[in-house]
């Protein structure tokens, strides 16, 4: 009996790649397109029209002679991450929608559609890789980062759990991008030139403060500038403790200057520098602080300010996750790794500390821009083991 896999064709060139190689393994392949979105009013349309790219994954699954199918997930996304986004913006975190995506649509809702048509895998187009190894008898799924070091997707996959990787199939994770379109145009696949996808997972690319705006009203607040000179930056504290090095500073009107209006504290994030529109400044202003409560916005000139950098995070326990559960850590024990708080960041040497309420990642150097919302993932050589969002 063929094994069964049910590739997510999302009408670009690497689930596309995917699916033709999986059919070349002997597997029996399905196509299934994921509807995920509606409002064509907040998305810039002509970047990632998902009328285009279902008939550019119809025409793919034809091209390969493969079954191939559109469901429609918009309410399941609609509701797992549209408004889980909407409440960590209104709390004034910034969070990481194609992170969530993954876990809860990708390898949750598409996953259980995928078993109900008995496959025995999902299959998607994302440049990373599987290992399974064995522990007292037991298979054990390790995620490797992309081949592909330019194009390493691993950090959007940060959350997935074993029972997930169980099923996953990453068929294009061993080659590079260049590789990917040179098979598609053997194959003479229409999505063999198709340029990559930008923006939110499944949506495109959209315009943020107006999609925003459908739920989170604009209202006019202060802008603040912070002088890199301010005595807040000159640390007395002579023991530094995980607490102080993880620590948020908090900024009050009176330790600056006030620099420009704005519409919704809401709308920015910690290290943004477009859409501030104050002029006259030396060198560009960056957001270093956001108030949510107060509606202010903190910023420093350049990006060196102090008001950017801190050492350390800090994850709560509800949302410490481990890939390679065998390796979480007990309270009180440390590790070293590699790190990156965004994707695309280079790896950053840093050391885990677990706590009772929860676990610090403390940086070797100094990290920019630590944003509440976003997810921190931590490796070893080149495997992710565990993430979190940072608090």
């Amino acid at each position: 009996m063929k094994k069964r896999v049910v590739v997510g064709l999302s009408g670009g060139v690497d689930s596309s790649v995917a699916a033709y190689l999986l059919q070349q393994e002997g597997y029996e392949v399905i196509g299934l397109f994921m509807k995920n979105w509606h409002d064509d009013s907040v998305t810039i349309s002509n970047e990632c029209p998902w009328l285009e790219d279902s008939n550019d994954a119809l025409l793919v699954a034809e091209k390969l002679g493969i079954p191939f199918q559109t469901v429609d997930l918009s309410e399941q996304y609609q509701e797992k991450i549209v408004d889980y986004m909407f409440s960590e913006y209104e709390k004034g975190r910034t969070p990481n929608p194609d992170v969530l995506c993954n876990r809860e649509i990708k390898f949750a809702v598409f996953l259980e559609i995928a078993l109900s048509l008995g496959a025995d895998y999902v299959a998607t187009g994302h440049y990373c890789q599987k290992r399974t190894t064995e522990i007292d008898g037991k298979p054990l799924y390790h995620l490797i980062a992309g081949a592909d070091t330019n194009k390493d997707q691993s950090y959007f996959l940060c959350q997935l759990s074993q029972e997930q990787l169980a099923k996953s199939l990453f068929p294009i994770g061993a080659l590079t991008k260049p590789q990917v379109r040179e098979i598609a145009a053997e194959m003479e696949l229409v999505t063999a030139e198709k340029k990559d996808s930008q923006g939110l997972c499944f949506i495109g690319k959209v315009r943020l403060p107006e999609f925003l705006q459908q739920k989170l009203q604009p209202k006019e607040g202060q802008i603040i500038q912070i002088d890199k000179n301010h005595s807040v930056y000159s640390s007395s504290d002579e023991t530094e403790t995980l607490d102080s090095l993880s620590h948020k500073i908090t900024y009050t009107p009176e330790m600056g200057k006030v620099v420009g209006k704005h519409q919704g504290a809401h709308y920015f994030t910690v290290g943004q520098r477009k859409g501030l529109n104050v002029g006259g400044t030396t060198e560009p202003l960056f957001v270093i602080a956001t108030d949510v409560v107060t509606n202010t916005i903190y910023t420093g000139l350049s990006s060196n300010h102090p008001g950017l950098f801190r050492r350390g995070l800090f994850i709560d326990a509800s949302e410490t996750h481990w890939i390679r559960t065998d390796l979480a850590l007990s309270v009180g024990e440390s590790k070293e790794v590699m790190a990156r708080i965004r994707y695309r960041q280079p790896l950053q040497k840093a050391t885990l500390h677990q706590e009772e309420k929860g676990m610090y990642v403390i940086f070797d150097e100094p990290q920019s821009a630590i944003t509440e919302g976003q997810f921190v993932a931590w490796y070893q050589e080149d495997e992710l083991l565990g993430s979190g969002v940072i608090a």
